[in-house]
């Protein structure tokens, strides 16, 4: 998935940088990823630890990396199901009546055959679930899947903040369902759907890793489609773009991201710690040096990289999507 933050291709400097501190061999840790997003950090952790805690306020982080992290054995006859959602017939549900031109709603993120094949689908995995035809594993799997395969197919450029006019081209494309595969392992792995700062008050491990959002801009908003398929719970879309209530972070305002971030610091039970964080963020890197020194040995990691872009073909100004990525470094004490 395209995603604002997204560490896909930071990964390797994530990874460099927690071995030169913590060691080589981390078979024995604990790794807890706090603000997960598509779970890109902890699935490349989970086959190298004892156990990856994983943790997104929002819903559809929490189907992501409950089937990324949490599924570790493999589902019989799962490929048997995928199979049957793609040959569904169309129906016009929820997503059709708010987020497609057909439903009139002046919305379309979706086309009509689109978001009609997603109502049918996400439908059919209720009711699978309900008559205990599949167990919870099957169940996140199978709306991870779902999830990652309607965002294929949306007519946006890349953040659900706003529809385009004209059906770009891969949302003319029919959506197919493809299997969001998971690692196996034999190992216990935990996914929470919690406030960061309320969930490490009962959590602890070895390696914390955060990656909290640097700026104003809310997940709850850019990527409320994606939290609506996920959910499928009935209310009314608000505006132009149909957008559902959601909580705003405290990280996303500069009035109150210094005092949440030192109230996560603090209460952690974490003996290393490593904050991603980049050059355009709320907090400088002073601000963050501040805060983390208070509590043990700091230390500063920086690499250089190209930036999110949400509509490549519209971005032309290369200078300006060259960014800085920090990693914050603590041992705590």
């Amino acid at each position: 998935m395209n995603y604002i933050g997204s560490k896909y291709r930071l990964f390797d400097f994530i990874n460099t940088t927690i071995h030169s501190i913590v060691g080589i061999d981390i078979s024995e840790k604990i790794f807890c990823d706090l603000f997960a997003g598509t779970g890109i950090v902890g699935k490349n952790f989970k086959t190298k630890v004892k156990k990856v805690i994983a943790n997104d306020f929002e819903y559809y982080s929490y189907v992501l990396n409950k089937n990324y992290i949490e599924n570790n054995k493999q589902i019989l006859n799962k490929e048997k199901y995928i199979n049957k959602l793609n040959t569904l017939e169309p129906i016009n549900g929820f997503i059709y009546k708010h987020y497609c031109i057909g439903g009139g709603n002046n919305r379309q993120y979706f086309s009509d055959i689109n978001g009609q094949k997603i109502d049918a689908i996400r439908q059919q995995i209720e009711k699978w679930k309900i008559k205990k035809e599949i167990d919870n594993n099957l169940y996140y799997f199978l709306l991870a899947s779902l999830l990652e395969s309607s965002d294929k197919v949306a007519n946006t450029a890349s953040v659900y903040g706003a529809f385009l006019k004209h059906l770009k081209n891969t949302a003319q494309q029919i959506i197919n369902i493809k299997s969001a595969e998971y690692s196996l392992d034999n190992n216990y792995h935990q996914v929470y759907n919690e406030d960061s700062n309320e969930l490490i008050k009962k959590i602890n491990g070895d390696i914390l890793y955060l990656d909290p959002p640097y700026n104003n801009r809310q997940y709850g908003s850019n990527y409320h489609i994606l939290n609506t398929i996920a959910k499928y719970d009935n209310f009314t879309p608000k505006g132009k773009t149909g957008l559902r209530n959601y909580n705003k972070s405290q990280y996303c305002s500069k009035k109150t991201v210094k005092e949440s971030f030192e109230h996560l610091i603090k209460n952690a039970n974490f003996k290393y710690i490593f904050l991603s964080y980049n050059n355009e963020g709320l907090m400088s890197v002073n601000d963050i040096k501040n805060i983390m020194s208070k509590y043990g040995i700091y230390d500063l990691k920086t690499k250089n990289y190209q930036r999110f872009k949400a509509d490549k073909e519209n971005n032309r100004n290369h200078k300006a999507n060259k960014t800085t990525e920090y990693i914050h470094i603590l041992i705590k004490n």
